[in-house]
């Protein structure tokens, strides 16, 4: 599915992603976790091709992606939630999820794939994607523009980020019901341990490196056993 070979990164003359090394296999649920200024989130950038790995490749289903755009990743099936979801002015909800589809869906689907993200679709359907939506709102909408593009992998940058305990209750749920139902991998960038907790597999940043790769239930008992990595938050 996807191997990372060796990815470097440096920003500011800081070395950001040392050496990464991976191999994700297919439809599984990946969390990438670890301490501030680990790397998770530039991590998930240079997959998607956001950002550019200064050495290494990036490999997709036996294709080298390391120097194709966002877009083109896009269209070999890949899909990516940010962490602060794009408001798109005189768009509405409807529209955002047929373009998010590439193709003419009716009412009635866009309204099944709300549902399945816990919102009225009758109140939502027809809104625009603007300020008068909550940010809990916004990422569960976001979150079903993702889940239409039935995308082989789909990655979710710290989609905890900005909402309330309500919408996060929400969200856990969703991701559960994502990790039973949806076929492709799944990655997500988290520090929360009820993310962590619903992984097939785990894996820890520190410093830029590969800390431990495992399941969730090895991985959560050394977080907490290590009083640095239980302060685990943004990321650059």
């Amino acid at each position: 599915m996807l191997e990372l070979k060796n990815i470097c990164f440096t920003r500011d003359n800081k070395k950001i992603l040392d050496n990464i090394s991976l191999e994700l296999e297919d439809n599984k649920f990946y969390v990438i976790t670890g301490p501030n200024g680990s790397g998770k989130s530039t991590l998930a950038k240079i997959i998607m091709g956001i950002n550019n790995q200064d050495e290494g490749q990036v490999v997709f289903n036996g294709k080298d992606i390391s120097n194709l755009p966002i877009n083109e990743r896009a269209n070999l099936g890949m899909g990516f939630a940010f962490q602060q979801p794009v408001k798109f002015k005189g768009i509405t909800v409807y529209d955002l999820i047929k373009l998010s589809a590439k193709k003419n869906i009716s009412k009635k689907e866009a309204c099944d794939i709300l549902s399945k993200v816990g919102l009225c679709a009758k109140e939502y359907v027809d809104r625009e994607i603007n300020s008068s939506l909550s940010g809990g709102e916004l990422k569960r909408i976001e979150i079903a523009t993702v889940a239409v593009k039935n995308s082989k992998l789909t990655i979710f940058d710290e989609p905890e980020a900005g909402i309330d305990l309500w919408s996060f209750n929400n969200l856990i749920k969703i991701f559960e019901d994502m990790r039973k139902l949806t076929k492709g991998t799944t990655i997500i960038i988290s520090h929360q341990e009820r993310i962590l907790n619903i992984a097939d597999k785990i894996i820890l940043l520190n410093e830029g490196k590969i800390d431990k790769v495992g399941e969730a239930k090895e991985i959560v008992g050394t977080i907490l056993a290590k009083s640095n990595c239980c302060k685990l938050g943004g990321e650059v």
